[in-house]
């Protein structure tokens, strides 16, 4: 087994990765702390059964932008740079546009044709369902133009526009519901109008007007998208499978109020926890696609950031977990204080699914993708059938088992399933560096156990003695860099 510190690392690329992490770091921490806050602002203005109908809802958003949008910013990131290189950018980019509005007006046939069986299948009322069916109008907007951006390495453009539309969006669906009065359709109306306006701004900020043409059809550039991009969306779909079918599931059983559990426990654990881990991705992966174009070995690199987001995520997961009745406490309403029953697996399920970024990017290199979809759809079918079995008997802990069992199957069958000379190697120094770290903060946790401490400030002196001790390790027993 070959180590992460035995390898050589590009430094100037290393550089260059930690230089966009910095600008990314602020439009991820305001989407954090956004995060964190919405939670308590909408636990506190709508019922826990309107909150439950705006997680469906939601949920049912997501649904339609991974089948006809997400992939098809995702394909743009991805042949950005080789079709910079040719000098290709405005065929490619109008080839892009043209597909998405295809894709978008595809859908509003599709959902028209079938809208009673859209209602019946999503327990969805039919006003939220076309609220939702115009929303994403100006979320697949964004979500392309927002990938255009990281493909043109413009990191503060990016980050401006994330800070600026999760202001827009709560201080308008807020306003919204104080005047209005419209429950959970005031949050999607807020959606709607704020991230219109972002997408004007970022119809600026990317300068796509100026590359778009009139659209060339070809199929030797259409084909290579589709090959890269379909499979993306289906990956993506196990994924919702994975840890938004529960809602819908438990809706079925248990009616909205449960749904409002399980919607607050996901609100204070994957958008929360993957807009921190997403920092080195968001920063890393479009460097890395560059590297890999240009004929560079990436896993020394992709390794070394592995090694970082352990070192980032493993212990916070770990102490929200044990510390979940205070977490939620700190950021929801009172009567939706038993949603801390499903937060250690959430969270556990958000660190393996952050982690197979890591261990899929192999996929995305090599252009097979269909190997992640095959991974990701053996593991929804994990998840789905946990569901169906697990939460009837056990309620909310069901759902909980279900998601983080799924997320572990996808992540062991990423980590074992290796393409040649692209697999990551394994940060062994890393992880004995955390063993290290963990003794003593476990031992501190022994010590509070017998205390009258607020949760919260426990919680912070246990990271605290966590990453002194680790970088007493670094510099002193095990002194090679983190890898």
């Amino acid at each position: 087994m070959k180590f992460a510190e035995d390898q050589p690392v590009d430094k100037e690329q290393l550089n260059a990765i930690f230089k966009d992490i910095v600008k990314y770091s602020p439009s991820k921490l305001c989407g954090m702390l956004g995060n964190a806050l919405i939670v308590p602002v909408y636990t506190n203005i709508l019922l826990p059964e309107e909150y439950g109908l705006y997680s469906l809802s939601i949920a049912f958003l997501s649904f339609l932008c991974i089948i006809f949008s997400d992939w098809v910013g995702l394909s743009g990131l991805r042949f950005f740079r080789s079709f910079q290189l040719a000098d290709e950018l405005p065929k490619y980019l109008s080839m892009l546009v043209t597909i998405l509005t295809f894709n978008i007006c595809t859908m509003f046939v599709f959902a028209y044709v079938f809208r009673g069986n859209f209602y019946d299948f999503f327990n969805i009322q039919p006003k939220y369902f076309f609220c939702i069916l115009f929303l994403i109008i100006p979320v697949a907007i964004r979500a392309l133009l927002f990938q255009l951006l990281r493909a043109q390495l413009k990191s503060v453009a990016f980050t401006f526009s994330t800070i600026i539309n999760q202001i827009l969006t709560m201080g308008l669906s807020v306003l919204i519901v104080k005047f209005f009065h419209l429950g959970a359709l005031s949050l999607l109306l807020g959606m709607g109008i704020s991230i219109s306006l972002i997408d004007i701004l970022l119809i600026y900020q990317s300068g796509i007007l100026k590359y778009f043409r009139k659209p060339n059809l070809q199929l030797k550039i259409l084909l290579p998208m589709f090959q890269y991009g379909i499979p993306i969306a289906a990956t993506s779909l196990s994924a919702w499978v994975i840890n938004q079918s529960n809602k819908f599931i438990m809706n079925s059983i248990s009616g909205f109020k449960d749904v409002g559990l399980v919607g607050v426990a996901y609100g204070l654990t994957l958008p929360l926890f993957m807009t921190v881990f997403s920092i080195i991705t968001v920063a890393a992966i479009p460097r890395i696609f560059n590297m890999f174009e240009e004929k560079q070995d990436v896993r020394p690199i992709v390794t070394r950031f592995t090694g970082y987001f352990l070192v980032i995520s493993l212990p916070v997961i770990t102490v929200v977990s044990v510390y979940a009745p205070d977490f939620v406490n700190l950021f929801a309403n009172t009567k939706f204080s038993q949603a801390y029953r499903l937060i250690p697996y959430f969270s556990f399920g958000c660190l393996f699914m952050a982690l197979s970024d890591y261990t899929t990017l192999q996929y995305h290199l090599a252009n097979k993708t269909y190997i992640d979809f095959i991974l990701k759809l053996i593991s929804g079918v994990v998840g789905i059938a946990a569901n169906i079995v697990l939460i009837p008997k056990m309620g909310l802990e069901g759902a909980g088992i279900a998601t983080l069992s799924a997320n572990f199957v996808y992540f062991f069958l990423s980590a074992t399933i290796r393409i040649p000379n692209l697999g990551i190697y394994f940060p062994m120094k890393t992880v004995i560096r955390m063993l290290f770290a963990f003794v003593p903060a476990g031992l501190l946790y022994v010590v509070f156990k017998n205390t009258e401490i607020a949760g919260i400030i426990q919680m912070s002196l246990l990271l605290i003695i966590f990453y002194w001790v680790y970088w007493l390790v670094c510099k002193s027993i095990i002194k090679s860099p983190v890898s």
